[in-house]
């Protein structure tokens, strides 16, 4: 068994990504390329964002600091601290509204 703090993971990498010149920090957690499941702590400074790309299977975002707003075409939904998102199987993106960290979790379908 592991065990692991999100609350000081989400620290760790919201002041790397304060820091950073492209506004965001990102470490897997759990899973990779022999597993299908991965999860995958992003953090973001506000105003910076994950620009729209493809959807990798079914996927969430739970929102553990901050405010985010996740789009994908003509919609879009925002979510705070303790929100879930389920991430649309379209192409897609998330921008920081505050300075956030999240946890995105992915099953890879192919």
């Amino acid at each position: 068994m592991q065990k692991l703090s999100l609350d000081a993971r989400a620290r760790e990498h919201l002041e790397r990504a304060t820091a950073a010149a492209t506004g965001r920090s990102a470490e897997t957690l759990y899973g990779g390329h022999e597993h299908t499941l991965r999860q995958t702590l992003v953090a973001l400074r506000a105003g910076t964002a994950l620009s729209e790309h493809e959807s990798p299977g079914e996927a969430t975002v739970f929102v553990l600091r901050g405010r985010v707003r996740l789009h994908s075409g003509d919609e879009e939904c925002e979510g705070m601290a303790g929100d879930l998102l389920v991430v649309p199987p379209a192409r897609h993106g998330l921008a920081a509204l505050d300075d956030s960290a999240v946890l995105l979790t992915v099953v890879e379908t192919a």
